[in-house]
């Protein structure tokens, strides 16, 4: 009898850790067998030497095998608070092991019982101890914290180390052998992959750290090939669909080009070429797209400053031009008010309306704009979330384009691909590039253009790195900036003063729950550049702001209005200001190289020189390295294999971009875990049909992998969306 752990809950069973147990689960999302035997440990430490205690070292950890021959409780100084003290002693000599305000313990141990224990030692003089240590007695079949390779993992109230790792135990014993394998015994022969069971024991229990190599391996096998399923099944199942054929005349394409050209004056006098190579090769590629009557899916990732949106704004005038309607997407208000007016400036000439889908604008207004698009007037419709709303309907959409694409989820893009009556294409743009290695595996259904080249006019951005020390001569140089009629972003990585425990923003690389030290955040810096510059006029924004006081404060940037901006990230997407011409980030080595990146990309936009300034006091390697391979390269491309190597995929750069969850046990930066997504990716293309369907064995394995198991539940429910379930 097979056991599918996805369906049985913890509640009910018969764990050590009881009631206590469970809630301190529940708070970590475990409620399922399922969720409790995929708990991955977050490291192992190997027990299994004994040390002699003569030959114990203070600093490290080390495990001995002792007899108790004392125990004893004493006060301590702190109120309340009383330790418990072992004395163990082998054939080399004696140590004294100490728990603090852990009174179970001195039940748990027996003056005369001979026990394995794990610790940190601790130099005391002449004399050492045991901080705390684990242990088990030798013999009493518990043998679950000493004595052989332990897993280590992430605790939280109500759950300690040993109730966990008895939780785990009692769970394998109880259906170890019984546990369904999903996963069909060719693919596993094929691939030489251990059975799910063992696997699952190994991946717990290992006797042997190649064991637990093997069972880490055979579990990123599963979650990449639940990846390549979804993947699969997207594109065949948009390769089946029938798309409108957009074919303009090569007299409608020549106005198109000649028109939004004009308006970003970009045709030269001198002769030059109107378009970049890059931009000239990612037109053809979408309109030969669209041309083809089969559903468009292309990524067009242009770094920044390259000339997406112009791009962008071909192809829906292409698609005006055959008689049907755009819709673009953009994350925030601000950037598609920007998109709607370089639209209406740039497509009005061809007599193509711009209809804008805001839900912060007054009723009448917005209930115009969307009759403008359920009758076929707009022919380019520009919003946010708004156009997800039922209240917004399309004559005949026929391309939507979604710009920042990896902020809306693939559900949130389904929806507005539901409102055609016939499947339209999609243009996805980033300006974050996705590093080769990353797109080979995870956009293999996804065509892709590349925007390299700068458009004239665009002057390279300087980047320099510098220290606190030197944050003098950087805002004398801010106010002669100012001076002449530019403007500065100050970025930093928090909201508040870490002294009052404020949050960093996104895009910052420490952990939310420590407050750094000597963090600076948004509101203090103002203050101080307003003293600093009293004759500046200084602005803030930030996350925590609502929404329309961050739109008003950015809007005042826009207009000139403000000479110097003060924010978090939040300035990072897809904002022009072109007479903004300098970019300070403190703390910089707070921050990822693609957030960096961009926000470098927010200057140097108006033809005037743009310059970065990186303020950083770090000594740390890996944050030194990430601030040089930013000052010594502008190519986003480059920085994003670099990204990778130095940090993993990232959330930015991995599977949220594609609109896939987050991978768990598998990383892309590691060149075996991309040999075998490629394996996988073959494999998914074996199960499904031609329809993208799932039959048989691989409707059973579909099916599995959509409750969690063996690949985690939150990843088994963000794929539900994209998978053949």
């Amino acid at each position: 009898m097979t056991v599918d752990p996805g369906e049985l809950l913890l509640k009910g069973l018969p764990l050590p850790g009881g009631s206590s147990l469970l809630r301190g689960l529940a708070k970590l999302g475990v409620t399922t067998v399922a969720d409790l035997l995929t708990y991955l440990p977050r490291r192992y430490e190997d027990r299994r030497e004994i040390t002699p205690i003569a030959e114990l070292v203070g600093g490290t950890s080390a495990t001995i095998s002792a007899r108790v021959t004392d125990l004893r409780v004493e006060k301590t100084w702190r109120r309340g608070v009383q330790r418990t003290i072992a004395t163990l002693v082998d054939d080399s000599g004696a140590v004294d092991a100490i728990w603090y305000g852990r009174r179970f313990i001195e039940r748990r141990l027996t003056v005369g019982t001979t026990i394995v224990a794990t610790g940190r030692v601790k130099a005391m003089g002449w004399t050492k101890q045991l901080e705390a240590p684990e242990f088990s007695p030798i013999g009493g079949g518990d043998q679950v914290s000493a004595g052989r390779i332990v897993p280590i993992y992430r605790l939280t109230r109500g759950v300690t180390a040993l109730s966990l790792r008895r939780a785990v135990r009692s769970l394998l014993d109880q259906f170890g052998p019984d546990l369904v394998d999903p996963l069909p015994g060719s693919v596993q022969s094929r691939n030489g992959l251990m059975p799910l069971a063992e696997a699952i024991e190994a991946l717990h229990w290992p006797e042997e750290f190649d064991l637990r190599d093997a069972a880490l391996r055979r579990l990123a096998f599963d979650e990449l090939l639940a990846v390549q399923i979804a993947l699969v099944h997207r594109s065949r199942r948009r390769a089946g669909g029938g798309a409108f054929s957009i074919t303009p005349t090569k007299t409608e394409l020549a106005t198109i080009e000649s028109h939004i050209l004009g308006g970003l004056g970009g045709a030269s006098a001198r002769g030059k070429t109107p378009w970049t190579g890059d931009q000239r090769r990612a037109i053809d590629e979408i309109l030969g797209d669209l041309a083809t009557g089969s559903p468009m899916l292309r990524l067009l990732q242009g770094d920044v400053g390259t000339g997406k949106t112009a791009v962008a704004f071909v192809a829906a005038a292409a698609t005006a031009a055959a008689g049907h309607q755009s819709a673009l997407l953009a994350p925030t208000e601000l950037l598609a008010r920007q998109h709607a007016a370089t639209a209406k400036r740039l497509l009005a000439p061809l007599g193509i309306e711009v209809a804008l889908v805001l839900g912060g604008t007054p009723v009448a207004e917005r209930r115009a704009a969307r009759a403008a698009a359920a009758d076929g007037h707009a022919a380019l419709v520009i919003g946010t979330h708004a156009l997800f709303a039922e209240g917004t309907q399309f004559a005949s959409l026929g391309l939507v384009i979604v710009d920042e694409q990896h902020r809306f989820g693939v559900e949130e893009r389904a929806k507005l691909l539901s409102k055609a009556s016939r499947e339209p294409h999609l243009l996805l743009m980033t300006a974050t590039p996705i590093p080769r290695t990353i797109a080979q595996l995870l956009y293999a259904d996804v065509a892709s253009s590349e925007l390299r080249e700068l458009p004239s006019g665009r002057q390279p951005i300087r980047t320099a790195i510098r220290t606190s020390g030197d944050l003098e001569r950087v805002w004398t140089f801010v106010d002669e900036e100012a001076a002449a009629g530019r403007q500065t972003f100050v970025v930093v990585p928090r909201i508040s003063d870490a002294e009052a425990d404020g949050e960093p923003e996104q895009g910052t690389t420490f952990d939310d729950d420590v407050a750094e030290a000597g963090a600076t955040g948004v509101e203090a810096q103002a203050e101080l550049l307003r003293e600093r510059l009293p004759h500046r006029r200084i602005g803030v924004v930030h996350g925590q702001q609502r929404a329309a006081e961050r739109t008003v404060a950015m809007q005042a940037f826009v207009a000139g209005e403000t000479d110097v901006l003060v924010g978090t990230t939040v300035i990072e997407v897809g904002v022009d200001v072109p007479a903004a011409s300098v970019m300070v980030i403190l703390e910089a080595e707070r921050f990822g190289l693609a957030t960096l990146h961009q926000l470098r990309g927010r200057v140097g936009r108006g033809g005037d020189k743009g310059w970065c300034i990186l303020v950083s006091d770090s000594d740390d390697e890996v944050a030194a390295a990430r601030l040089q391979a930013i000052e010594s390269t502008r190519d986003g491309f480059l920085l994003a294999e670099q990204d990778i190597a130095l940090r993993g995929e990232g959330s930015v750069l991995g599977t949220s971009q594609s609109g896939l969850p987050p991978l768990r046990i598998a990383t892309l930066a590691r060149e075996e875990d991309r040999a075998i997504a490629l394996v996988a990716r073959t494999e998914a293309e074996r199960l499904l049909d031609q329809r993208g369907e799932a039959e048989g064995e691989a409707a059973l394995l579909v099916q599995s992998y959509a409750r969690g198991w063996p690949i985690g539940r939150a990843t088994g429910a963000a794929l539900t969306e994209s998978a053949p379930v």
